[in-house]
């Protein structure tokens, strides 16, 4: 059952959440995608992930990954071989294309291919700015002491 979310309201009174509300709508919109080639995404520790990809038949030539800020783009195309020889081609290598959102300081860490198995591992990294600090409390007499309001005299005219 497909419903869809009308996300307009939230545009005219939210400031700055424009892509989480794009992704909400490209997400109605994907319904009808390719579930080829599978795939598994894990998450391998507090800030590391891995997406582990089945793609068999295709070499490391044949596959390409693409990253950029926010999006991990995975696509495979077997060359055109010669078609000599075959009666009947039964095993499918269809060209793919698979496009992954990825959140804000998510970065590839690296990506390797083992017995038609890709896996490519993702891992967050806060900047420092972002990161919780402690904050040290003091006691009363290392907090600044209260002055007393001086208050100017008017002065009257002449």
């Amino acid at each position: 059952m497909a419903t869809n979310f009308d996300v307009s309201p939230f545009y005219r009174s939210s400031i700055g959440f424009d892509r989480i509300f794009n992704l909400l709508e490209n997400a109605n919109r994907l319904q009808a995608v390719k579930n080829w080639p599978p795939y598994d995404i894990i998450k391998t520790g507090d800030d590391s992930y891995r997406v582990v990809m089945a793609v068999p038949g295709f070499s490391q030539e044949e596959l390409t990954l693409t990253y950029q800020p926010n999006l991990l783009v995975v696509s495979g195309s077997k060359a055109e071989g010669e078609q000599d020889g075959y009666l009947h081609r039964g095993i499918s290598a269809p060209q793919f294309e698979h496009r992954f959102e990825l959140a804000d300081h998510v970065r590839v860490d690296g990506a390797k291919l083992d017995k038609g198995m890709l896996s490519v591992d993702l891992v967050r990294e806060l900047p420092e700015a972002m990161k919780p600090r402690k904050i040290v409390i003091g006691t009363d007499s290392s907090l600044p002491q209260k002055q007393e309001k001086l208050q100017i005299e008017n002065q009257k005219a002449a």
